[in-house]
């Protein structure tokens, strides 16, 4: 029976017209499924649904979403992350979280030649009277300048130079920068994406392990489509274990002229 399937041109060219052509038709494509993007179930006999193809090194994942939720399109993952998906959604090795703020070990900014790691807490921020996601970044020591051998910890100053703005009003939108995204991937945050070669984004930021967040937070973020980014020197937010207090250590970073932030938009799911 034919789905109410949406294939984009990203991904008819990944899996070939055969292969869409088939989805379309009804085969390999379930009638019931759970989103990808919301987690609640769908059904592409009942509703549009977009196809979203997540592609690692050697293996690639064919998810499906509804198209209310996210566009069909290609999300690029590492292979690492991809198999680590996989494992999750058969259940295999997974591992239960506590929805809320999650603060996450990653990668050091590649901003960076001093060894650093940048923790990233996600939660809701009250701006402009809605709830918006948002993604607070702390290293645990200084950032240095590459090639520098100075002790200065450089971490806001090489922010603004990439299209970061100072925080003087926490109640205020931070200004979008262009370039810059928060990779969402089979309901996980998998990365931050910052300009690469023309055309092309890398990853700021990525998780060792996807990071879960919580429900209110996909749905904040799945509505809004964007995320906003805020980032401190190190020590100065700390671990809040609730939402309103992570408010406050921002305003008094922003307080101090310690806080710089960004909007950039969802990718991905």
């Amino acid at each position: 029976m034919p789905r109410m399937l949406d294939v984009s041109d990203d991904v008819r060219a990944e899996i070939g017209d055969e292969e869409a052509d088939r989805l379309l038709a009804g085969g390999d494509a379930p009638g019931s499924y759970d989103c990808t993007s919301c987690r609640t179930p769908g059904d592409s006999e009942q509703e549009r649904t977009s196809t979203v193809l997540f592609v690692g090194e050697e293996t690639a994942v064919l998810a499906f979403a509804h198209a209310t939720c996210i566009p069909s399109q290609v999300v690029p993952v590492s292979e690492e992350q991809l198999q680590g998906a996989v494992r999750s959604i058969t259940g295999e090795g997974a591992a239960p979280r506590t929805p809320g703020s999650n603060p996450s070990p990653a990668t050091p900014a590649p901003t960076s030649e001093r060894q650093a790691t940048l923790g990233i807490t996600c939660g809701l921020v009250l701006v402009e009277g809605d709830l918006r996601p948002a993604l607070v970044v702390e290293p645990d020591g200084p950032i240095a300048r590459p090639g520098s051998t100075s002790l200065d910890d450089d971490f806001l100053p090489l922010l603004l130079e990439q299209g970061f703005h100072p925080v003087t009003d926490m109640n205020q939108l931070p200004a979008l920068n262009p370039g810059w995204s928060a990779l969402l991937a089979m309901g996980k945050l998998h990365a931050v994406l910052q300009p690469g070669t023309p055309g092309s984004q890398a990853a700021w930021w990525q998780a060792h392990q996807p990071l879960a967040v919580s429900d209110g937070w996909r749905a904040a973020a799945n509505k809004a489509h964007t995320v906003l980014m805020y980032a401190a020197p190190a020590g100065t937010i700390g671990h809040q274990p609730r939402e309103d207090l992570m408010r406050q250590a921002l305003e008094e970073a922003a307080a101090k002229g310690a806080l710089v932030a960004a909007t950039m938009p969802l990718a991905g799911t």
